[in-house]
């Protein structure tokens, strides 16, 4: 059954919206700019018995905000973003309940399994959320790191997730070039995710409405969960409610 996740997204300290693909060492294309802290959704999240939602870091400065936002939902929330070997259990200890690790699976634009390894080493596979966020090429969906600037060379297909999925507990999947948009998400991404994916997934990208739960429901056969962002009414969003999301939910069990 496709469940919605909830997200905070951090950048230079404050929790916002942004055009995914238009992140870069400048800034940002911003949709919302929240008055509230980190924690303020962490809290909200917690007392609605949202589970399974993820704290991601966009560059430096977020450091506070991440610690007090897994402060007030311990194991409630996973975190990403400058995830690596020398930390990743550091955020464990402060409250996520699991890591999310992207760039630093990557060495030069490959994938490195000695990385991978040695952080599923350190933390446990169950505790490992594997990112395989991704922009659309020629060749394909291809993996984007260093916040979906760098285009690798894995592909997100059937053979990288047969590969990957023995290795963690979970993917998450932003579709970089519809994140933030509001324009609907990448159907095809979604259909190749849930034929593919036997660990749990969470699909973000281009969310507008209750219409793209269910929409997202049909394509992966119930297998992929959706996040919404922009369009959501806590971030400014005229799409969808967090109590429309929470009925959801409900709807489900």
């Amino acid at each position: 059954m496709t469940l919605f996740r909830p997200c905070i997204d951090l950048h230079q300290g404050q929790v916002k919206q942004i055009v995914g693909g238009s992140l870069n060492d400048e800034g940002a294309e911003t949709n919302f700019v929240s008055a509230h802290g980190a924690a303020y959704y962490a809290d909200l999240y917690r007392q609605n018995g949202l589970t399974g939602g993820h704290v991601i870091a966009l560059g430096p400065n977020n450091q506070p905000q991440v610690l007090e936002a897994l402060a007030a939902y311990p194991k409630g929330l996973q975190f990403g973003g400058g995830v690596n070997l020398s930390n990743a259990c550091d955020y464990l200890e402060a409250g996520a309940s699991h890591i999310i690790v992207t760039s630093y699976l990557f060495e030069d634009g490959e994938f490195s399994w000695s990385r991978l390894n040695a952080i599923k080493s350190e933390v446990g596979p169950e505790h490992l959320v594997l990112d395989l966020s991704c922009r659309k090429t020629a060749r394909g969906w291809m993996i984007a790191t260093d916040r979906w600037q760098t285009i690798t060379s894995t592909a997100v297909n059937a053979t990288t997730i047969a590969e990957l999925e023995n290795h963690c507990a979970e993917f998450l999947v932003h579709a970089a070039d519809v994140e933030g948009l509001q324009a609907g998400i990448d159907e095809d991404l979604v259909r190749l995710l849930g034929n593919s994916c036997s660990v749990p997934c969470t699909y973000a990208g281009g969310a507008r409405s209750v219409a793209d739960l269910e929409l997202v429901s049909d394509l992966s056969a119930g297998k992929v969960d959706l996040t919404i962002g922009s369009a959501l009414d806590i971030f400014g969003g005229g799409g969808i409610s967090l109590q429309d999301c929470i009925n959801w939910n409900n709807q489900q069990f």
